[in-house]
């Protein structure tokens, strides 16, 4: 059983899963963010996804925080493209004592969750800003901006863009966009639009080309997705 809620670090979100009883299983779907995570004495990082990821072997308690699109790399030290479509143990990344410390802290605590978010602001507060162009850059994409404007109106070039959001986001920014465009589509679809209406206000072509996505980077039909809707 999934739930989440608004993390104090900015844009980010305090997450926990839990097994369902009646066996349903959390498919992760891409959204541009990067995650800190603890599983049963495991302390992890998961990369920016380009395609749903299922985790592997039986259902475990989960508790995470999910940083806002592009600040990922900012507070945990790694390029965002290095760790596209993977999960890597946090001490892979720093430095093992510290992992140590900090995994040993998460098994001891009745709220890994909430010892998350702490050494997640700890961290943060640690940290440099992240360059708040990247918000301006998720905000536009978002919206459904072509990229070649967002890059004007960004004053950066087509080229210098695209390094950007490798570094920030694991992938190139049309990426970024499709992504973006999903998340969108699927808000809307489960406030109760039609599935025809969904595609247009998201910006697809097409109820077609809504379908043709969904599956591509869900690896279901849009109906399956949000729980045998049509």
């Amino acid at each position: 059983m999934y739930a989440e809620r608004p993390s104090r670090l900015p844009g980010a979100v305090v997450w926990r899963n839990a097994p369902d009883p009646a066996g349903a299983r959390t498919v992760v779907l891409p959204d541009g963010c990067m995650d800190l995570m603890w599983c049963e004495g495991r302390l992890l990082v998961a990369g920016p996804d380009t395609r749903a990821y299922d985790p592997p072997g039986p259902p475990r308690q989960w508790a995470g925080v999910r940083f806002f699109p592009g600040t990922g790399p900012t507070y945990l030290g790694v390029p965002a493209h290095e760790l596209r479509d993977r999960r890597v143990d946090l001490a892979d990344l720093w430095p093992a004592a510290k992992a140590g410390r900090l995994r040993a802290r998460l098994d001891a605590s009745d709220d890994p969750a909430a010892a998350l978010e702490e050494a997640a602001l700890a961290r943060a507060a640690e940290a440099a800003e992240p360059d708040p162009l990247l918000r301006g850059l998720v905000a536009a994409l978002g919206a459904g901006r072509p990229v070649a404007r967002t890059a004007d109106d960004l004053g950066l070039g087509v080229r210098r863009l695209h390094r950007l959001s490798l570094t920030a986001f694991g992938y190139g920014p049309k990426t970024l966009a499709r992504v973006l465009r999903l998340q969108r589509a699927l808000a809307l679809a489960r406030a109760g639009e039609s599935f025809a209406a969904t595609a247009v206000r998201a910006g697809y072509a097409d109820q077609a080309h809504l379908a043709r996505d969904v599956r591509e980077l869900a690896g279901m039909p849009l109906g399956e997705l949000l729980g045998g809707r049509r």
